[in-house]
């Protein structure tokens, strides 16, 4: 077996062992601080040899200039194609050496990046990741064949349902903040992005000063905190990107339809929900499982789906922003059902505000939060990611200890509570991409149709 067939191996059965080694105790999270002042939250692992790196830094798509949006997207597909004196192939043939796995990804607030690496490769593992944060090459080849790539996602784009529902709805919502902007931009703005937009990106947005990091696997605090300042002291002190204002969707009811000539059709409903900081976010977590995020076991699964028929399927969301909170839905179904899903999805928001959530619910519904969470430690990297997300929220580092009894404080009367300050069946956001039958547009729906 070759070298590098070995190291997938081991990669590879590593990943499988790594959930029975988290689910058989608690994870206990270290602050490392280097000798250069860089921070970050540690989860030793030793006894499987892999090292898991998960780097966010805050704000991304969000800030990207109106005219060049897909920026912050096209930086993360491109990072990772050649940095200092290595090209974009050099870089990935060693990367591939090592069995290193190494991306980047942008979504509306933070750009990110992930690294997992063997224990015996760490230290060349986080050259390669400081060497592509602080000295990328974004050579001409790389990103125009990626750029290509994005251009015809787009272009597919166009002619999807659920994408076009999206985008507009998001346009709806926020009109000209930038959270109505997609992440991955349009034909045009992506077009016009050049490489040295792509260089002003990294040198104005990846700074230390916004910058969040979790490890977790076969590295003890003595051995991170040097790297931390080999791998990301090259990076300036301070960036310049200008943060987002605060802002909240549209206040008023809302249609826009999207006509697209297709047999069943794609809505998209929401409002405003909470930030993550928001003292009500459990309550509003436990009260959108009981409503439309169990999925079989929702209200809203149960009504439109299970008695009914109408769609395959429908759900709910919390989508917490830094500068705004959501809370969506979605679902599918004929044209000529659309109206009647919609009123029903109304009907259930009347009735939860109205009514108190049984015993029965609520206690289901803490039961499948509480007894799901620790599913997400399973593995390295997952965890990496729930140390960065934690720090972005500003939660302590007991959060993991405290998070059950969060969940199991909410009341009946919180659900009812939250419920009447989220959703008001009449100053829904509706976004159908679609011909539903007897439904119109309504309120500035009507001006984008």
């Amino acid at each position: 077996m070759s070298s590098v067939s070995r190291s997938v191996s081991i990669l590879s059965f590593s990943l499988i062992l790594i959930f029975f080694a988290f689910s058989a105790k608690a994870v206990e999270i270290k602050e490392v601080v280097s000798p250069g002042g860089i921070k970050a939250w540690l989860v030793e692992e030793p006894s499987i040899p892999i090292v898991s790196l998960n780097v966010a830094w805050r704000g991304g798509a969000s800030r990207d200039p109106a005219d060049k949006a897909g920026l912050a997207y096209l930086a993360a597909s491109t990072m990772d194609e050649g940095a200092g004196d290595l090209v974009g192939k050099a870089f990935q043939e060693r990367l591939s050496d090592l069995a290193i796995q190494l991306g980047f990804d942008a979504s509306r607030d933070s750009f990110s990046g992930e690294l997992k690496t063997l224990s015996e490769n760490t230290e060349e593992a986080f050259r390669l990741f400081g060497l592509a944060i602080s000295e990328p090459r974004f050579d001409e080849e790389p990103v125009e064949r990626i750029r290509g790539q994005i251009l015809a996602s787009l272009n597919r784009k166009l002619s999807d349902p659920g994408s076009l529902a999206s985008r507009a709805w998001f346009h709806l919502a926020f009109g000209d903040h930038p959270y109505s902007q997609p992440v991955e931009g349009t034909i045009e703005t992506m077009s016009e992005i050049t490489r040295a937009d792509l260089g002003e990106f990294a040198r104005t947005h990846l700074g230390r000063d916004n910058m969040l990091i979790g490890v977790v696997g076969d590295i003890t605090a003595a051995e991170l905190a040097p790297l931390l300042d080999s791998t990301f002291g090259g990076l300036p002190d301070t960036v310049s990107a200008k943060a987002v204002p605060e802002t909240q969707p549209l206040p008023e009811a809302a249609i826009e339809i999207v006509p697209e000539d297709i047999p069943q059709s794609v809505v998209i409903f929401g409002g405003e929900g909470v930030k993550r900081d928001d003292p009500d976010y459990y309550a509003a977590y436990v009260f959108n499982y009981i409503f439309g995020g169990g999925t079989f076991e929702s209200r809203l699964t149960e009504e439109i789906r299970e008695k009914r028929g109408l769609v395959y399927g429908v759900y709910s969301y919390l989508y917490p922003m830094q500068s705004a909170g959501l809370m969506m839905g979605r679902l599918a179904t004929s044209n000529a059902s659309v109206k009647e899903a919609l009123d029903l999805v109304q009907q259930e928001i009347r009735r939860i505000r109205s009514e108190n959530v049984s015993e029965d619910e609520l206690s289901a519904a803490k039961t499948y939060i509480n007894g799901s969470f620790p599913l997400g430690l399973a593995t390295n990297d997952r965890i990496a990611d729930i140390l960065v997300a934690m720090q972005y929220s500003n939660l302590p580092v007991s959060y993991l200890e405290e998070r059950a009894a969060l969940i199991n404080a909410v009341t009946a009367d919180d659900i009812k509570r939250v419920a009447n300050r989220l959703l008001d069946p009449d100053k829904l956001i509706v976004v159908v991409a679609g011909k539903p039958d007897k439904l119109e547009p309504v309120g500035a729906g009507i001006q984008k149709n």
